[in-house]
């Protein structure tokens, strides 16, 4: 496993991009700000499967937990709930860096 981007703890931002194509980040999160809360694995890049090309590096995963508020302004419940999703490092940046 190569050395991840982003340890335990960090706050990123799920990349606001829309390509087009097979792309593996949710639109609802797109621009979210999270904290990773653990490193999965190395996997092969969902985006490459899906055009047949399968031979290309692995990606760091990383689950990441993103506050349900800042993701539905009309949330109810408690300001702490969080959704978790598991998002490959190709679409996470350090919160600090201005989105493109």
């Amino acid at each position: 496993m190569s050395a991840p981007r982003f340890p335990p703890g960090a706050t990123v931002r799920i990349r606001s991009a829309f390509p087009p194509g097979h792309v593996r980040a949710p639109w609802y999160l797109r621009g979210r700000t999270g904290a990773v809360s653990h490193i999965v694995g190395e996997m092969g890049n969902p985006e490459e499967f899906a055009y047949g090309r399968c031979d290309g590096p692995k990606l760091t995963v990383y689950r990441v937990r993103v506050r349900q508020p800042d993701i539905w302004p009309d949330y109810a419940g408690p300001p702490h709930d969080t959704l978790a999703v598991d998002v490959y490092e190709n679409w996470l940046e350090p919160a600090g860096e201005e989105a493109p």
